[in-house]
């Protein structure tokens, strides 16, 4: 099912329209507003921020359970281009940045955490080029990636089989190798995986079904190949969206409680070692992945309701 990418896609401007606050909110606990729309619904996509662009990769599209699309928003102008597709459609795919390239691990192709897969693809967006790498050793979706030093670990997920995994990898760029790791201590998928420094933290997710959602909270430490336990999550739930946001890791939304999507915005304090609570997201949404550039945090498309709904809206966070 790949795709070649191909050089010199059309490009699709989106917007230039100004960005209202949502909802009327301490400004110490922060703003939210609306930007420019995707244009289209998404869900389950992979997001990053790269050199002032943000990316919105693959996920649930144009009536497909697994799209390749690659959306390109610039911060300045808050509009919108589409750019090469992936070389294959790919939902709930893994997405990191490093040095000036976007990586892309796993991802199902069908509904619902079906067809796993070991894909692992690179982008430049300066050709707008995508090329295949090694794949990963195990195929997973929903998986959570970090960067420490320079190389990408690749940790929990959902297997084959449907079956929440411990499993971690790191890849070296140098070597275009994929080595195992001391495995996550509890298996999960849709967690929030953020990297501080040379830790890795990997906070929430679930077991099996939303409804086996966690508030478990391990930290790796790459130096000592060792994991340990940080302070739980003060909401249980996966399927959001996690940044490193000024000095804090960022828990935003999730899936699901009575009936719908998590609109909660938690933060731990990675210097106090402890959790606050930050301004709610302006509705519920789950199947996110949030990507900051410092400054502000995007949480692109996402479903607002406990199914396979989708939206195209585009917001922003920021701590005044």
């Amino acid at each position: 099912m790949g795709r070649i990418a191909m050089l010199g896609a059309v490009s699709v401007v989106v917007g230039l329209v100004a960005a209202p606050t949502l909802r009327s909110q301490s400004p110490s606990r922060g703003i939210w507003s609306e930007r420019a729309t995707l244009g289209e619904p998404r869900h389950e996509p992979g997001a990053v921020v790269l050199n002032r662009k943000l990316y919105v990769l693959g996920g649930m599209a144009r009536g497909q359970d697994a799209h390749p699309l690659n959306q390109e928003y610039d911060l300045e102008k808050d509009t919108w281009r589409e750019r090469a597709p992936m070389p294959g459609p790919l939902s709930h795919p893994a997405v990191a940045a490093l040095d000036g390239k976007i990586y892309v691990a796993g991802g199902f192709l069908r509904n619902v955490h079906l067809d796993a897969q070991d894909t692992f693809f690179e982008y430049d967006p300066r050709t707008d080029i995508w090329r295949t790498l090694a794949p990963m050793k195990s195929p997973r979706g929903a998986v959570g990636v970090a960067v420490v030093e320079g190389k990408i670990h690749a940790i929990g997920g959902r297997d084959v089989n449907r079956v929440t995994v411990n499993t971690h990898e790191v890849y070296d760029p140098a070597s275009g190798r994929w080595t195992d790791m001391p495995p996550l201590p509890q298996p999960r998928d849709h967690t929030a995986t953020v990297a501080v420094g040379r830790v890795i933290h990997v906070i929430g997710g679930r077991l099996n079904t939303p409804v086996e959602n966690v508030n478990t909270h391990d930290i790796y430490d790459t130096v000592t190949s060792t994991w340990k336990t940080g302070p739980p999550l003060p909401t249980p739930r996966s399927g959001g969206g996690a940044v490193l946001y000024r000095g804090s890791i960022v828990v935003l939304g999730g899936e699901c409680y009575n009936g719908r999507p998590f609109d909660h915005n938690e933060a731990f304090d990675v210097k106090t070692n402890r959790w606050s609570t930050l301004a709610p997201m302006p509705s519920g949404r789950h199947g996110i992945m949030a990507a900051t550039d410092g400054q502000t945090i995007f949480v692109a498309g996402g479903a607002p309701a406990c199914a396979t709904a989708a939206s195209d809206t585009l917001w922003a966070f920021t701590l005044r």
